[in-house]
């Protein structure tokens, strides 16, 4: 077999064989098929697509390319949650541990920030000691003790989409639906899954800005996510402002933490109650939709939920103090507000350009290797529908400097639509896929 041969089958618009595909999953996984001729393969993929059966095979090729966690020594059903990313968004630090004190295990493999969206990775790492780089074995131990891990991608999983990301990121080939939709799966069918639950945004914010591009992703990754053997609950969600008021990383964390003591943003709290209730019902079985949701809101409602992140902080190694008192998170020096530009509603935040500002502080990278500094951020003091006075501060910026905020300030400003009448609302959940159906 040959690569030169495999590549022209596909630019010339023909189906791969699984042979095909898993020989040059191989060859990404062990140098032997150079990276010129991936990246020509890529780009051909990119031009023809793949059919549902061949990204099937290229799902199950990569995952073959390393370790497929074994995790049947934990009982019960074991259930994920991945999110397509946007500004904001941090409902995993609020589900797995509610989740996984409801009795549901949840074994998280999760990724970090690239763009305007953060990563969960970069949040958690915000608090002080906390290892994100586990064994697989102290991963399963953790799940069969806690019922929860959170943790990076080993080595050991899925080794061949290392290489091949890597490469979509330099040759304009991230758009396809079939790598992308490989990509994601494979990470989380080797993790030890049973279950999935898939949270696909759109939106300024969002990887797929079109809400039609956002839907074909979501029914492609709930097709694919079927074939491979996972139940699989989907919704598709906007993210054309930012999600809950605080953007960045250890600002989130603090947030989460609000969230998981029984208060916090109602569109944060309604949206990992929804999420956290799907992972429950896959779960859990026999247990509604409703006897779900009341399940999560008890949670946290009466602390389960906040008490099972902090074991989690804990066993991995994190300071629970900054649990106990987020006010030692990480903190940026400088605080710098933006004023309401006239009297009226704040009628929407552009969640891109406010992810694009957070990036510009060092709240996220815009290249893999940047660092990104847990402090800085953006707080929305006033959320879309609310009345303000002309010079009232809306938002507040929190950088390492004055010449930061003062640039994130003028980012941040050009995102604010203001309105004499209050916005039309629009609904967080614009769609439910796959089981999330029933």
């Amino acid at each position: 077999m040959r690569a030169v041969d495999i590549i022209r089958a596909k630019r010339d618009g023909s189906a791969l064989t699984h042979d095909q595909i898993t020989w040059m999953v191989r060859g990404a996984s062990d140098g032997s098929v150079p990276p010129y001729q991936l990246s020509a393969w890529l780009m051909a993929v990119w031009l023809r697509g793949m059919s549902p059966e061949e990204t099937a095979w290229l799902t199950d090729a990569m995952v073959r390319s390393g370790v497929r966690v074994d995790l049947s020594g934990v009982p019960g059903v074991k259930v994920d949650k991945h999110s397509t990313g946007g500004v904001g968004d941090k409902t995993s630090l609020i589900i797995a541990p509610v989740v996984a004190a409801l009795g549901v295990p949840v074994p998280m493999m999760s990724g970090r920030g690239l763009g305007h969206t953060g990563g969960t990775l970069d949040k958690l790492e915000s608090i002080r000691g906390f290892r994100t780089r586990l064994t697989l074995d102290e991963y399963r131990q953790q799940v069969a003790d806690l019922g929860c891990a959170l943790i990076g991608q080993t080595d050991e999983v899925a080794p061949a989409d290392r290489t091949l990301y890597a490469l979509r990121d330099v040759t304009a080939t991230v758009e396809s639906l079939p790598l992308i939709c490989a990509s994601i799966l494979s990470k989380k069918i080797a993790e030890g899954i049973d279950a999935l639950v898939l949270d696909v945004k759109t939106g300024s914010g969002a990887f797929m800005v079109r809400e039609d591009d956002a839907r074909a992703l979501a029914d492609a990754l709930v097709g694919l996510a079927e074939r491979s053997g996972l139940r699989v609950a989907a919704l598709l969600t906007q993210m054309d402002v930012p999600l809950g008021r605080m953007v960045g990383n250890a600002l989130e964390v603090r947030e989460c933490v609000e969230v998981l003591r029984g208060g916090g943003p109602a569109d944060l709290v309604d949206l990992s109650v929804e999420l956290a209730a799907l992972m429950l019902w896959l779960g859990k079985g026999r247990v509604s939709m409703a006897e779900s949701r009341d399940a999560v809101r008890g949670a946290l409602a009466d602390g389960t939920g906040l008490a099972m992140f902090r074991r989690i902080v804990e066993r991995q190694g994190g300071d629970v103090g900054m649990i106990d008192d987020p006010a030692t998170l990480p903190q940026a020096p400088v605080r710098a507000d933006v004023l309401a530009p006239c009297a009226g509603y704040v009628a929407r935040y552009d969640a891109g350009m406010v992810g694009r500002a957070a990036v510009q502080l060092g709240a996220g990278r815009a290249k893999a290797e940047d660092t990104v500094d847990p402090g800085v951020g953006v707080e929305l003091l006033a959320t879309p529908g609310d009345r303000v006075d002309a010079g009232m501060p809306i938002i507040r910026i929190h950088a390492n400097s004055a010449a930061d905020a003062d640039l994130a300030r003028e980012a941040v400003g050009a995102a604010i639509s203001m309105s004499d009448m209050p916005p039309p609302p629009r609904p967080l959940i614009l769609d439910r896929l796959g089981l999330a159906r029933e």
